[in-house]
């Protein structure tokens, strides 16, 4: 008799050795903690199952009850085999990526105070036509204020107001 797709399937999850299952869970188990151990923010910020998202409630709650925790994690790995975790591992990549997004941003504004201070007018232009909110005047008068102070080589005062500046705004956009 031949078979049928399903039930190929059903004997694949068959020939899986009990080692290898409890592997999974051990990892399930260990995914589980992770996500526990996670500020009430962090977790917030994931897309998690109203199931899992109670089952983390409950985690807060006995998170001093040793062994009752230990079983409350075990259950949700058991949740978590049946939940698709390609977004949560998405989301939790993202706020582990969010540093370096930020020390990104940070040298993409230094470099663009910097090119303002070098080039000027130009440069000027070109941002307030990209960040219309900007005011023309104050722009101008850090601008040159910080490319003064660049020229008797004491960066300072303006220098580093110029970069609040060119922060306050890109962050808006």
């Amino acid at each position: 008799m031949p078979h049928s797709a399903n039930d190929i399937d059903e004997l694949d999850e068959d020939l899986k050795s009990k080692s290898e299952i409890k592997r999974e869970m051990l990892q399930l188990q260990k995914y589980a903690q992770k996500l526990v151990e996670m500020s009430k923010h962090q977790r917030s910020r994931l897309p998690l199952t109203e199931e899992l998202k109670a089952d983390m409630i409950l985690a807060d709650k006995i998170q001093n009850k040793h062994e009752a925790l230990r079983r409350h994690i075990r259950h949700m790995a058991k949740v978590l085999l049946e939940t698709d975790l390609e977004p949560i591992n998405h989301a939790m990549d993202v706020m582990a990526n969010k540093h370096q997004q930020e020390t990104a941003k940070f040298v993409r504004l230094e470099q663009l105070r910097d090119e303002l201070i070098n080039t000027g007018s130009e440069a000027i232009e070109a941002l307030l036509a990209e960040y219309n909110k900007m005011d023309r005047q104050q722009l101008r008068q850090l601008v040159r204020q910080a490319s003064k102070e660049k020229k008797a080589e004491k960066p300072g005062k303006y220098y580093r107001d110029l970069f609040s500046y060119l922060k306050k705004f890109t962050r808006q956009t």
